[in-house]
This record gives C-alpha cells, sequence and structure tokens, in this order.
C-alpha cells in the first residue's frame, strides 16, 4: 500500500468546533477550548502518523470580520490557509446563524482542493435539521462531500478520518513519526494561561491579554515557568489580579494543573501582570507575539 501524507486545513466561523475537532483526531489537547470567539489566535498544527499516511492538521482563526490588527494578523492565518491545503475540512455546525463570507465561498469554489464539509453537533441535533443544512451547503459547495459529526461525541470520526487518508496524495512523511505538533513548549504555556483567563473573565478582559513566557526551565523533577500577563491598561491590570490578588492567583493554580498533565511533570508557575498599552493595533509587537 503507497504511503500518503499531506497538509489538511481546518476552516470556519467562530465557536463551531474547529479546536475540539483537531484535538479528538490528533489525539491530544493542542488547541485550547471556549466558549467565546476567538478562542483560537494562531495557527496551530498537529501531525497523526500512521502505517502508511502522515496527516498534518491545521487549526485556524475562526473567520471573522476584522475589527483591529490582532484581528486582521489572524485572518491572514486563514488566507495561507486557504492557500497550502491538500485538502480543506470545513466545519460548520446545526446551530450556526453566523454566515460564512461569500469571498471565502468563492475561493473554495475555484479551487480545485478537496472539501470535506463537516457538519458538527449532530449529538443535539434533529434529522431534519441536519437535512436543512445539508441542503444548504449543497448549493453554496456543490464539489464538497458532506459528513455530519459530533466532534465532542466523536461521533463519525473514523469516518472523517479515513476519507481523509483515502483523498490524500501519494507522498513522504514531512516529520518524525513521533512528531506531535510544530509549536514549542512555550507557546502551549501560553495558550493554556490563555485559556484560563478566557474562561475566568468577562467581556473585553480576555481579549485585551496576552502571555510572554520570559523562561522555561526544564530540570529534573519540576519545570519552573516565569510569564507575564500582558494587558492594555491600568484599569484591566487591576481586574486581573483582583482582591488582594484573588483572581489572578485562581488562574495560576488553575493553569499550572493543566501544564503538570500536559507535560506530566511538577510544574512551578510564577504570573505578573504588565501594561503593554495598545499591543493589539502595534505592528512590532504583534511581531512579536507570533503575529506574522
Amino acid at each position: 500500500m503507497p504511503f500518503k501524507s499531506g497538509f489538511v486545513n481546518i476552516i470556519g466561523c467562530p465557536n463551531v468546533g474547529k479546536s475540539t475537532l483537531m484535538n479528538a483526531l490528533v489525539g491530544e489537547k493542542l488547541s485550547i477550548i471556549t466558549s467565546k470567539a476567538q478562542t483560537t489566535r494562531h495557527r496551530i498544527m498537529g501531525i497523526v502518523t500512521g502505517d502508511n499516511y502522515q496527516v498534518v492538521f491545521s487549526d485556524t482563526p475562526g473567520i471573522l470580520k476584522p475589527n483591529y490588527k490582532l484581528q486582521e494578523k489572524m485572518m491572514l492565518f486563514v488566507i495561507n490557509a486557504l492557500t497550502d491545503a491538500d485538502l480543506f475540512l470545513l466545519i460548520t455546525d446545526v446551530f450556526e446563524d453566523i454566515e460564512l463570507e461569500e469571498k471565502y465561498i468563492d475561493k473554495l469554489n475555484k479551487s480545485n482542493t478537496p472539501i470535506l464539509l463537516l457538519i458538527n453537533k449532530m449529538d443535539v441535533a434533529k434529522l431534519e435539521q441536519i437535512a436543512e443544512k445539508e441542503a444548504k451547503w449543497k448549493k453554496l459547495l456543490p464539489k464538497a462531500e458532506i459528513v455530519p459529526i459530533s466532534a465532542l461525541k466523536n461521533l463519525n470520526l473514523d469516518k472523517v478520518m479515513n476519507r481523509i487518508v483515502d483523498l490524500l496524495p501519494e507522498g513522504v512523511a514531512f516529520y518524525d513519526k513521533d512528531t506531535l505538533t510544530d509549536k514549542s513548549e512555550r507557546f502551549f504555556v501560553s495558550e493554556i494561561i490563555r485559556e484560563k483567563i478566557l474562561l475566568n473573565y468577562k467581556k473585553e478582559i480576555p481579549y485585551s491579554v496576552e502571555i510572554n513566557v520570559n523562561s522555561f526551565k526544564d530540570e529534573e523533577k519540576i519545570i519552573k515557568i516565569q510569564a507575564d500577563i500582558l494587558v492594555e491598561r491600568d484599569s484591566q491590570k487591576g481586574i486581573i489580579i483582583g482582591d488582594k490578588g484573588s483572581s489572578i492567583k485562581k488562574v495560576g493554580e488553575q493553569s499550572r494543573k493543566d501544564m503538570e498533565t500536559f507535560f506530566g511533570k511538577k510544574v512551578y508557575l510564577e504570573l505578573f501582570v504588565k501594561v503593554d498599552k495598545d499591543w493589539r493595533s502595534n505592528e512590532s509587537r504583534l511581531k512579536n507575539f507570533g503575529y506574522n
């Protein structure tokens, strides 16, 4: 049997289950997950290698109309993902009320790249709701192959994975068989902290936050990490810290526990909160944070 390999890019609107899907297909939590839009900011690769295939998945930010420079940079990850795939996984869900912009539909229709259109959340939908979505997408993307799934409940994901391998071109492995992702340990530290901020704070606070990991020391029995939580304004700094440091302490404890699970080792985590004024609109700051 010939070896197959390729790049499978996951795209779609916010909150349709892209990150849940990639984590399920890869078998590890590589992308953070919350109910808030814009949880995924970067393009994150997850690599699955079998005896006769290697699939390089890319999770991408949810497609939206940018309101500031950070969101513009996020959408560049999506635009790039539309140009370098061997297969697209376009994710929607039964209840999605956000319409994918016509320019993205047009790009997909003009592309020669195969599309698997996955209608998520079939576990909580009625058959007629799924049928209605299928009919809608058949009109919008006639060439797409449609599969209802539940990323959360792992329904039809074996079918999706088998179909992905079928559609990939013959080739060689791009990464060693034990490689799981292209991201660094520091990246996952920053994402874990940011996930806890998304879960613990409301309104604009989570969207004004970036994480800077200053040190990551992997010692024999413990990993020592020091990171800054960066906000745009002094008032946000006070909210992040909380009364007598209660809020930042909670974020630190939750982050440390997740890091210990992720790295399989004891973690000592030290967090500081600093103001980095208007970082979301500063080209050089965004570049430093990896939004290239």
